[in-house]
């Protein structure tokens, strides 16, 4: 039997604090994030948001955290019962985990592709094309964000299946997305900068498809190249800068489902929080994005364990961001939460 379904924060232009931290509130403390807590072991923490935020990161990563700080698909899949495995299913679909989304607005001010996995990379810009012919309005442009991480040999071996070539980084591969998706060929503005070192680079390409919106396709310099690559809210930041970012401007973000939670509280902190957008989050319908030969992930316990915890992480940091005093972040915010990432790994 279905949970019913568990609101994320609001993501409407003009959304208040006091409006995310309820949101935040109603998420965390939700029956399935309870129960899953209670039959993992667990007692729920004591205190006010910030303080079970807090236990429940540092709960997440004794019993959620299957990566060990590799990448997702070098995580390790536990054995759970049938019980478990069908608790955690059932939490997933009702924490907003599992299906498909369609935006909730007639017209955006953009539409924002994030980057992942190769395959990712193919469906979300696949998708975002069938988006915008099937009527999502679009004023400014479609914003493609990805870096310049190497591809992994199981991703090139599957582009290789797929019958597309040449591609060496994960941009590229979203580059060859939007090419075939949006139907383009040759870019008509293309600058950048090679800095000699991946992380340090930036570069930007932007097509223009007939008869629909404009197509960026980024890849980011990392905030902290010396320490890592690129993450999704570096990309998210530096494209809000070039494109100029308005207050309420409503943006729409596609992603796969399963990373909607966390993802979406990202671009409220990075995006909503700072410029006072509002953010629209979907999960990809695999039935309507990518070339058939690609392969489906397999979206198992662990995994779905594995985002609830991002969630958790993203919205700790999404609440330590939250302007409640002009002088410095929430109360029980962790250290340097103004540039503390929730998740920096590829999706």
């Amino acid at each position: 039997m279905r949970t019913t379904e568990v609101a994320l924060p609001a993501g409407a232009a003009g959304t208040s604090a006091g409006q995310l931290a309820d949101g935040i509130r109603d998420w965390i403390g939700s029956p399935p994030v309870r129960a899953l807590v209670g039959h993992f072991g667990g007692d729920w923490p004591a205190g006010d948001v910030p303080a079970v935020l807090a236990g429940l990161d540092d709960f997440s990563a004794r019993h959620w955290d299957f990566r060990a700080g590799r990448e997702r698909p070098d995580a390790r899949e536990p054995a759970f019962d049938p019980a478990t495995v069908q608790l955690v299913l059932d939490s997933a679909d009702a924490l907003g985990l599992v299906r498909a989304g369609r935006p909730a607005l007639p017209r955006y001010a953009h539409l924002l592709v994030l980057g992942g996995l190769a395959p990712a990379c193919l469906r979300r810009t696949a998708y975002a094309a069938h988006l915008v012919r099937a009527g999502s309005v679009v004023d400014g442009e479609v914003a493609v964000l990805g870096s310049f991480r190497e591809l992994s040999a199981a991703e090139s071996r599957t582009l290789d299946t797929a019958g597309l070539t040449g591609c060496r980084t994960e941009v590229d591969v979203l580059d060859a997305g939007v090419r075939a998706a949006f139907g383009v060929r040759t870019p008509h503005e293309e600058t950048g900068e090679d800095a000699a070192h991946p992380h340090r680079s930036w570069s930007s390409r932007r097509y223009r498809p007939a008869g629909l919106p404009p197509v960026r396709v980024l890849a980011a310099p990392s905030s902290e190249p010396d320490r890592r690559r690129a993450h999704t809210a570096d990309t998210q930041r530096f494209w809000a800068e070039h494109v100029r970012l308005r207050a309420g401007d409503p943006v729409l973000t596609v992603t796969a489902p399963i990373y909607v939670p966390f993802q979406h509280c990202d671009a409220l902190r990075t995006l909503a929080v700072p410029y006072g957008c509002g953010i629209d989050t979907v999960g990809v319908d695999p039935a309507l994005a990518g070339p058939a030969r690609l392969p489906e992930p397999t979206l198992t316990p662990g995994r779905y364990l594995q985002e609830i915890r991002s969630a958790i992480r993203s919205m700790r940091a999404l609440h330590a961001a939250l302007p409640w005093h002009a002088d410095g972040p929430a109360p029980g915010a962790p250290p340097d939460a103004g540039r503390w990432a929730a998740d920096g790994q590829f999706t």
